[in-house]
Order: structure tokens, then C-alpha cells, then sequence
């Protein structure tokens, strides 16, 4: 049965929060068509950039751990993780709005994302050799950059807390992934490839990866409700 372990873990992160999406109160399925493009379009790009670092040995997969069944070089598992992780953090960032009216953050969102910026694109750029740390620390300062001075989103605050809310779940499935409570990794990383740096048995670039993966589905996320709404604003 540990060959399902990753599939497991897929559908562990998804579970609880697909069930709660029928709450009648707050009801997350009505934002399935703002969601599941999101998911997809972030997906592709993620499962691009997967594909090719499993090709030169930025990261790679056990095969204890997985099913057999591969889409590429990938595992169909991985493949699940870009939509199954975006589904519940994207659901989380909902909730949390849901039930805690005030944002907290969001006279700070703009000086968190200052900070990031600065601190993202000097170490990218300085351990650019580094493929891993390097385009992962860039990608996101720019995707920072770009939404701050060009969108201007007021939502970023709570983003910011839905995020590290995240991180508590995101600990413990990412942990087990890369070796925690287990014989051995699910996913192993070429340490020549990131800092090497370790929150447990975490690569402390998975906390920014995470972090541009979801911010780019919930900005895609939040474009296509204000899309809609603007169009019924202007049919009124």
C-alpha cells in the first residue's frame, strides 16, 4: 500500500475542503467557474516547469511511494498536488474571509510585499546559480512586484493570512513528502540545486514556491469575478 502513499496525501489535502464547499452559508461551489480555470491555467505552467526540472535533476520521485503511473516523467500524483493543494488553499483563502470579516493586514499588505520584493529578487539573483533557489526567489518578487504596481489588488492582506494559515497543513503533507515520518523522501532534491536550507526535512524554497503557486491561482481567482462583476455593472 505505500505505493499510494503520495496519491494518499492528494487526497487528504482535498478532501475536507471539497465536502465543506456545499456549507449553505458559505457556499465555495458557486465559485467553481472563477476556480477551476485558475487551477488549470497555473497548473499548465507549474507542470511545464515540473517536467523540466525532473529532467535535469533538480528534484525527482521515488518510485516506492507512487502508483506507476506517469505523464511524462511525472508521476500522475505530482500532477494531482497542482490541483488538489491550489483547490484547498484557494478554499482556505475563502473560508478565512468568511469567517473572520476584519483584514487584518491590509494596512500592512503593501509594506509585506515591499519587504518581499526586495528580499526575493537580491537573494534570486544572487544564487541564480542555483536553479531551484534562483527562479523560484525571481519568479515570485516579480509576480509580487507586478500585481503590486500594476493590479494594486486590495485583497493581498488577506492573502497574506490565508497563506500562513496554509502553512500549518502545508508543513505536514510537504514534510512527509520530502521524508518526514517515513523511510525515505517521496520527492528528493539535488541539494547543488537550492540553498540548502531545511525546515525539518522541507527545502525552505518550498515555502516560496507554495507561495507563488497559490498567489497565482487566487489572482486569476479574483480577475474573474471582477470580470464578471464589471460586466453586470455595466448590463445594469
Amino acid at each position: 500500500m505505500e505505493k499510494y502513499l503520495y496519491l494518499t496525501l492528494d487526497i487528504f489535502a482535498l478532501l475536507f475542503p471539497l465536502l465543506f464547499s456545499f456549507y449553505s452559508k458559505a457556499p465555495f461551489y458557486k465559485k467553481w467557474k472563477y476556480l477551476f480555470p485558475a487551477i488549470l491555467i497555473t497548473a499548465v505552467f507549474f507542470v511545464v516547469w515540473d517536467e523540466i526540472f525532473t529532467h535535469i535533476g533538480v528534484w525527482g520521485f521515488n518510485p516506492r511511494y507512487v502508483s506507476g503511473i506517469y505523464i511524462g516523467v511525472l508521476p500522475i500524483e505530482e500532477i494531482l498536488f497542482f490541483i488538489c493543494i491550489p483547490y484547498a488553499c484557494v478554499f482556505s483563502y475563502f473560508a478565512l474571509s468568511y469567517l473572520i470579516e476584519k483584514d487584518y493586514l491590509f494596512p500592512h499588505q503593501e509594506l509585506i510585499s515591499s519587504a518581499l520584493i526586495i528580499v526575493l529578487l537580491v537573494m534570486g539573483m544572487f544564487y541564480f546559480e542555483k536553479v531551484y533557489t534562483g527562479i523560484t526567489f525571481v519568479l515570485l518578487g516579480l509576480l509580487l512586484a507586478y500585481q503590486m504596481l500594476k493590479l494594486r489588488p486590495r485583497y493581498m492582506g488577506r492573502f497574506y493570512f490565508a497563506y500562513g494559515f496554509t502553512l500549518i497543513p502545508f508543513f505536514l503533507i510537504n514534510g512527509i513528502l520530502t521524508g518526514s515520518f517515513i523511510e525515505s523522501e517521496v520527492v528528493w532534491y539535488n541539494n547543488d540545486e537550492n540553498l540548502g536550507i531545511r525546515i525539518g526535512t522541507i527545502p525552505f524554497e518550498d515555502t516560496f514556491y507554495g507561495m507563488l503557486m497559490i498567489l497565482s491561482n487566487v489572482i486569476i481567482f479574483e480577475y474573474l469575478q471582477d470580470r464578471e462583476r464589471y460586466k453586470a455593472l455595466m448590463r445594469a
